[in-house]
């Protein structure tokens, strides 16, 4: 058997490391040229050129203008070839037309990536398509890696490069966010400063036209500030390099996608905006689960799970006890709870025996475990502990309404602390989320849960859709380790010739997808069950 030690020696890993490190000059330039730099009013290349003046990143910039010496007061370049300096990252925002000579003037000056910020490629239809086929076959003389067309461009917040035309400069943090919607990367970073999220890279990809999302997942996998990965995706592109990439990454930092385009009117509007057909929705959700992929349908879910896997950990299964100062949010979580994929925890007689003990015996005797409205800071605490202890319990959400007898924050006080005192080295590894229910009085308690780790939400019925997605992202990568079986009456040798031959047929008639019935008997030569044509 190959060690691990063997593999990372063989030539193919060098191979695999070198493309990845690629794609550093488009994260860590020391030089950019900015191709199509203005100082026209409300322009691309001006609100593209002040960013990257206005946030240092270590580097320098060229402004690359024909028709001036100077751009903001910086000199300017009539060309690519006149700039004294190798540029590692060029910038071009110029109309589509003019892009594949600009791509041949990178590829004789060196250059090592190019973001093509500019529209009017495959999106418009076969004039576009040309085009970027002119692209990429000037770009593969010496392997210059392009991201775009039609997009924002990227951030890199700890480096402090803006290499977009947005408004702002994200917080740095450890999510990195991958969107193929410029817009949408707008809308998320102003939705970001309300709700203090960082961000370890913001990258619009665009049309994928060459660097596509198995490259990057590969590159912020190997990023020490990437704890977690979130994806706005239109269409998969290469499957392959998505699968593979998301595979290897998943073990060790959460992805996170939002797929749009899962009805036929969305697919329709997403194939004129990326100029891509989504694929088919079923085959997407099995292919996700089979890499481990968390797949959520809300964009404010995408960045819950991003915190709450980064702070929390996996629960093993899906059964949740919920812990509550009032009966009425306890219900609200359960509905929410069950008709999304979860289980109440069936408290154990040992637990009941020890809760007994600790609550007032008006308690509910059960879960919910309503602790009722008169709870104190000790009783929070006790309860918490007893069922975080409980053998039949995946995970524990504590709900608190501000009652006139409740404390919130020294309730948030006396849970830190004893988080603080029981790391989860120490206890139990479940999960533990929280609703802290109200306005301005809870507030101070909900701060110093976030501080401590834990996640807080303002409705219980939220925290309980979180814990369901929590569990789904376990079981994703539970499939990780799967094999399939052979059929107890197979060989286990495949019929390669039959599939051959079937492949062949459909590529001799100008088929690129294959017949249900075709279909069938490929899978059959492989001896999956139940697939007989």
């Amino acid at each position: 058997m190959t060690s691990i030690t063997d593999w990372m020696t063989d030539p193919a890993y060098d191979i695999l490391r070198s493309e990845r490190q690629a794609l550093k000059s488009f994260f860590e330039p020391q030089s950019i040229a900015i191709i199509g730099a203005s100082e026209s009013p409300g322009s691309v290349g001006k609100t593209l050129l002040r960013n990257l003046l206005q946030n240092p990143f270590g580097g320098t910039v060229f402004p690359v203008n024909p028709k001036r010496n100077s751009v903001m007061g910086v000199k300017a370049y009539p060309s690519l070839a006149d700039i004294p300096d190798t540029v590692d990252l060029a910038v071009i925002a110029t109309p589509a037309a003019t892009v594949p000579g600009l791509v041949r003037e990178c590829v004789a000056a060196g250059v090592k990536s190019a973001i093509i910020l500019s529209a009017g490629f495959k999106e418009i239809g076969a004039q576009g398509i040309a085009l970027e086929q002119q692209i990429l076959a000037e770009a593969r003389q010496n392997g210059l890696r392009i991201i775009g067309p039609n997009c924002l461009g990227l951030m890199n917040p700890h480096s402090g490069l803006n290499a977009t035309f947005a408004s702002a400069m994200a917080r740095p943090g450890n999510v990195g966010f991958i969107s193929q919607s410029g817009a949408l990367c707008t809308s998320i970073l102003d939705w970001s400063f309300r709700e203090n999220v960082g961000f370890s890279a913001f990258i619009s990809i665009g049309s994928m036209l060459d660097v596509g999302w198995g490259d990057l997942i590969y590159y912020l996998g190997d990023d020490p500030h990437t704890q977690s990965i979130v994806i706005y995706m239109e269409s998969i592109g290469d499957a392959r390099s998505f699968l593979s990439a998301a595979r290897e990454v998943a073990f060790a930092k959460p992805i996170i996608v939002i797929k749009a385009g899962r009805t036929e009117a969305a697919a329709k509007a997403s194939a004129s905006h990326t100029g891509a057909m989504t694929g088919s929705d079923d085959v997407l959700n099995a292919a996700f689960r089979r890499c481990g992929v968390l797949r959520v349908t809300r964009i404010s879910e995408l960045f819950n799970m991003a915190e709450v896997l980064a702070k929390q950990p996996r629960p093993k299964g899906p059964r949740l006890t919920i812990v509550t100062n009032a009966g009425g949010p306890g219900v609200l979580a359960t509905d929410m709870l069950v008709t999304t994929g979860g289980e109440l925890a069936t408290l154990s007689p040992e637990t009941t025996e020890r809760l007994n003990e600790v609550l007032p015996p008006f308690w509910s005797h059960g879960n919910p475990v309503d602790i009722l409205g008169d709870a104190t800071p000790e009783r929070y605490l006790k309860t918490v502990d007893v069922v975080l202890k409980d053998p039949n319990s995946d995970g524990a959400l504590v709900i608190l309404t501000p009652q006139a007898m409740t404390e919130p924050t020294q309730i948030a006080e006396e849970l830190k602390s004893y988080l603080e005192q029981n790391p989860q080295t120490e206890r139990s590894p479940k999960p533990i989320l929280a609703s802290w229910m109200g306005g301005a009085d809870i507030l101070a308690g909900e701060a110093i849960l976030n501080s401590t780790s834990i996640p807080t939400y303002a409705y219980p019925d939220s925290a309980a859709r979180v814990f369901n997605y929590m569990w789904q992202s376990s079981y994703n990568l539970l499939a990780l380790y799967e094999t399939p079986s052979l059929a107890d009456d197979a060989d286990g040798s495949p019929d390669r010739e039959a599939v051959t031959a079937i492949l062949d047929g459909a590529r001799a008639g100008g088929r690129t997808l294959l017949t249900e019935t075709e279909s069938k008997q490929v899978l059959t030569a492989y001896h999956c069950p139940r697939c007989k044509p």
